[in-house]
């Protein structure tokens, strides 16, 4: 959070990426933990704040990193947020997107500028020749940041919680509609299946409670996870691969951390609840509402 207190913000976050892969790595703990020093933002920042002006000047500092940098914060939260604003669906708000809009005005700014940035970068990369398979990080974590709540994005009328970040919801919107066959065709290669682990089936209500759960479990078992918060918020992660079962050490410890959050769960409208779930069925609900909200987005911005 300190980076842009002296020299250069770039240069400090990419310092920061290399002590974390030392602290992380062989000679140090072995547990991963998040991908990159970007992620660090997220999980600092993923907390209840009474006062909220903070949210906004750290965004305006995001904004001032390079294109490279500002995809790598992008990535990590449109995947994230999509999990919490999920969460907030299903358990705090009781399927209630009106409600959950008025209780995130926070979150659906960053949203908007992760969504924003990945599309912009979806574009750049269709202009310089990149296949699908080159840009399926980047649709699904668009898949994941439009699965709670696509028509805040795409809809004729934005919501209050996006009246700030007009200009980067017109330029996703615009740049989704004229591009809306290609995607639709490559989000469906992260429909949820049977079987197979998916981040979309994964919600929780702070990203610093997965880390602090994956943690302590990796301390209590006296041995690491070979996941990181990162791998946790795809389904395609290359290097995961399954064991002799033909499991999936994703959804183990999403369903791991699911237990502890059920034996000492929260009180949520008075009920009581675990903040971290993995639900197939709530997965494929999700991704199957965002297409019929997809398919009915309307024509460009003038």
């Amino acid at each position: 959070m300190r980076a842009w207190d002296s020299g250069h913000a770039n240069a400090n976050l990419d310092r920061l990426a290399q002590l974390l892969q030392l602290l992380q790595g062989p000679g140090g703990s072995g547990q991963p933990w998040v991908a990159d020093a970007e992620t660090l933002i997220l999980v600092a920042t993923s907390h209840f704040e009474a006062v909220e002006r903070g949210y906004d000047r750290l965004l305006r500092r995001v904004k001032a990193l390079t294109h490279a940098h500002q995809v790598k914060v992008a990535l990590g939260h449109a995947s994230s947020m999509g999990c919490h604003l999920r969460f907030g669906f299903e358990a705090t708000y009781g399927r209630d997107t009106l409600q959950m809009r008025d209780d995130n005005v926070a979150d659906y700014p960053w949203l908007c500028f992760a969504l924003a940035t990945l599309m912009r970068d979806y574009v750049r990369q269709r202009e310089a020749g990149a296949d699908a398979a080159a840009r399926a990080a980047i649709v699904e974590a668009i898949v994941n940041g439009m699965s709670a709540d696509a028509r805040a994005f795409l809809g004729v009328a934005p919501p209050t919680s996006l009246s700030a970040c007009a200009t980067d919801r017109i330029a996703f919107r615009d740049r989704f509609v004229a591009h809306r066959g290609d995607l639709v065709a490559e989000f469906e290669r992260h429909r949820p299946v049977d079987g197979a682990y998916t981040p979309l089936s994964f919600f929780f209500n702070f990203s610093h409670n997965v880390l602090k759960g994956t943690v302590v479990d990796a301390l209590l078992r006296g041995e690491p996870w070979n996941v990181s918060f990162n791998d946790m918020l795809t389904g395609t992660t290359v290097r995961l691969k399954p064991d002799a079962t033909g499991g999936d050490d994703r959804e183990r410890l999403a369903r791991t951390l699911m237990e502890y959050a059920r034996a000492n769960p929260d009180r949520i409208g008075g009920r009581p609840m675990p903040v971290i779930v993995y639900d197939p069925r709530a997965g494929h609900r999700a991704f199957r509402v965002m297409m019929e909200k997809v398919s009915a987005a309307d024509a460009p911005s003038p």
